[in-house]
């Protein structure tokens, strides 16, 4: 599907993000705290930003602390890629790469 992301709003290839991650409907917390309507939503993201959402969020904190767009645009570091990806023409995906060791090498 085609459209625009929900967080960069470049038009793209959209992905489904859930905002409430698929492994965690299962889980008692969210059948009690959360209506089955907001587990089970999504929203339309290109792969870049989907991408960068799961190198910096594990399941536990999309589940607890980044269940909405709102709080998914609110952390730092999806704040700051998105600011960078914007400026950037349609088609354009990023390469993401794991995060250096800071232990010293042997």
């Amino acid at each position: 599907m085609v459209g625009s992301c929900a967080l960069c709003e470049r038009e793209a290839v959209l992905t489904r993000h859930h905002l409430i991650p698929r492994t965690r409907h299962h889980n008692k917390r969210n059948q009690r705290d959360f209506s089955r309507e907001l587990v089970r939503s999504v929203i339309g993201l290109c792969r870049s930003c989907h991408a960068q959402i799961h190198q910096l969020l594990n399941v536990k904190e999309l589940e607890r602390e980044y269940n909405t767009l709102e709080k998914l645009r609110s952390h730092p570091g999806i704040a700051e890629f998105v600011q960078w990806i914007r400026g950037k023409p349609a088609g354009f995906r990023a390469t993401m790469r794991k995060a250096r060791s800071l232990s010293p090498s042997a």
